[in-house]
């Protein structure tokens, strides 16, 4: 049962981005083409962080909280957003031509829907076995998914979000971010796919060093962990 606190919140998160994404759309289709990519950039954020909670109901309704948004999922998340947001801004004021490419703003466009198909659909794949928190006990019900999406590769839900953070830095022309971002993102799900799979191999032993043998991790130059 939510209680009143955690309902409130939720609401307000749900209001928010219900107002970024008329925003994003709105932005798209009555302002300047100068910003063109920062509509874009807005429904797409907006949308990605709505469909995370509500996929999340679908799958795991008995863990859904305000946090299922992923809207603070970091402080590193929220600080790399602002710093896109400063890059955009400044380089928008000094070089106003930057921001005009749309075939790369459209490339990154391409990333993040690719990106949001992918991760929904790991998601939904795995149903009740998938969570945003890396398990440390293997719950009665837990099953190692290895069809659809997951035949595959091993972390379908993280190349998603790995193309889907770095096609945001591209819809805004941001080139210091895009580096950055691929960067920062490919560290962190190094670090997260090593850390996943040593519980994985705790939980399912051979089944899945069979399973890793067959199916690439899907990210690149990821391997995961092996042992040796």
């Amino acid at each position: 049962m939510v209680s009143l606190g955690e309902a409130s919140q939720i609401v307000w998160r749900s209001m928010l981005l219900g107002i970024g994404q008329v925003l994003g759309i709105t932005v798209t289709s009555c302002c300047s083409t100068k910003y063109l990519s920062l509509g874009w950039y807005i429904s797409v954020m907006s949308f990605f962080h709505f469909s995370e909670f509500v996929v999340t109901s679908v799958i795991r309704p008995q863990n859904l909280t305000a946090e299922s948004f992923l809207l603070n999922h970091s402080k590193a998340y929220g600080l790399a957003a602002l710093v896109s947001w400063v890059e955009y801004w400044t380089e928008l004021w000094l070089f106003p031509g930057l921001k005009k490419t749309y075939w790369i703003s459209g490339v990154g466009l391409f990333l993040c829907i690719g990106g949001e198909i992918v991760r929904k659909t790991a998601m939904l794949t795995a149903f009740h076995n998938f969570d945003h928190l890396i398990r440390t006990e293997r719950e009665e019900h837990h099953q190692l998914v290895t069809g659809g999406i997951y035949s595959l590769c091993r972390h379908p839900s993280y190349v998603g979000w790995f193309y889907w953070s770095i096609g945001t830095q591209i819809i805004l022309c941001n080139p210091l971010c895009s580096v950055a971002y691929l960067i920062t993102s490919w560290t962190f799900f190094k670090e997260r796919v090593l850390e996943e799979e040593v519980t994985l191999l705790h939980f399912f032993g051979k089944e899945y060093v069979a399973y890793q043998s067959k199916v690439p991790t899907g990210l690149p130059y990821i391997h995961g962990y092996n042992i040796k």
